[in-house]
Order: structure tokens, then C-alpha cells, then sequence
């Protein structure tokens, strides 16, 4: 199956000018959802990999379902006030504007070893937050997983440090 062929373009959302790539057609779609969620699999099944990060919101969906497959943890990297515990924050751009991030100041140990995953890589800007924040804690970024990859916005210029996969791509 391609899987592109399951993914919603939005134009104009959330502002002008931007089309967002809506992913709950894949998501509605067992098949497509499984395929996806295997892919990625495959990509990290025989590394070693302490925790996953998943990225607020679409980030969590295939974070939590990895992490339950590899028999490890999930993380949630949540916007500002969301998260109950004391945690420690990022600032970064996004493609339409700027945001933070944050993560609880106890989630990730010294060498952890951690993979982020989002569901859209973009301008790099929230996945760059996200190593930050693993990275001040004492972990290790072994690896970032998207669906989807925007690589005219050229994100992997600015994340040169971090091993990248994406499932689709996107060049306009």
C-alpha cells in the first residue's frame, strides 16, 4: 500500500499559505496505520533504545504504539502548563510561528538512550527543542521517526547531529 495516498492535504491551515498534511485519514485506515507502525519498527527493532519520546499531539499516537510493540516507555514532550510535575523547557520556530516545549525534569536519565518521533518533520524546529531537552537531562537522541517529511523546508540541514527516518516525503 502507499501510504501517501492516505495522507489529507489542507490547504490554508492553519494560515494561509500552508498546507497541512492531515494524517487522521492514514490513522482511520487499519491497514494503512499497521503498515506504518511496522515500518517504523523495522527501522529501530535491533537498537538499543531506553525510552521514546513522543512529540504533542500526533507525535503520542505513534510514540505510545511503538513503545508498547519495543516493551519500553513512552515520554511525552507536552506544550507549556500541560504536564502536573516539575519540568524543564525549549523555545523554538516553527514554520508558521514560534512555541515551547517542555518535559518533566525526571523523565530522561543520564545515557538514556532515546528516540523522538512526531508525526511530521517540518522546519526541524520542534524535533531540535525536543534533543535539547533529552540532551540537558543526560540523554542520548539515538534516532528521530516521522511519518511524514516536508523536504523542501530542509529540516535535516539543521538536524545534521541526529540520525533522521521518515516514512513519507513530501517535495512541495
Amino acid at each position: 500500500m502507499d501510504l501517501i495516498e492516505k495522507i489529507r492535504n489542507v490547504p490554508d491551515f492553519p494560515k494561509p499559505g500552508i498546507g497541512f498534511k492531515d494524517i487522521t485519514t492514514l490513522l482511520a485506515d487499519g491497514k494503512a496505520l499497521r503498515q506504518a507502525v511496522q515500518m517504523m519498527l523495522n527501522l529501530y527493532e535491533n537498537q538499543k533504545i531506553d525510552s521514546i519520546i513522543g512529540i504533542e499531539s500526533r507525535g503520542f499516537i505513534f510514540a505510545g504504539i511503538l513503545a508498547y510493540e519495543l516493551g519500553i516507555g513512552m515520554i511525552p514532550v507536552r506544550k507549556p502548563g500541560k504536564l502536573p510535575y516539575k519540568t524543564i523547557a525549549a523555545h523554538y520556530d516553527l514554520e508558521y510561528g514560534t512555541d515551547s516545549l517542555e518535559i518533566h525534569a525526571d523523565a530522561v536519565k543520564r545515557n538514556d538512550r532515546v528516540l523522538i518521533v512526531d508525526d511530521l518533520l517540518a522546519t526541524g524546529g520542534t524535533v531540535e527543542a525536543t534533543a535539547s531537552l533529552v540532551e540537558q537531562l543526560g540523554g542520548i537522541v539515538v534516532g528521530c521517526c516521522f511519518l511524514i517529511e516536508l523536504d523542501f523546508l530542509n529540516a535535516r540541514k539543521r538536524l545534521t547531529r541526529y540520525s533522521i527516518n521518515s516514512l513519507i516525503h513530501f517535495d512541495v
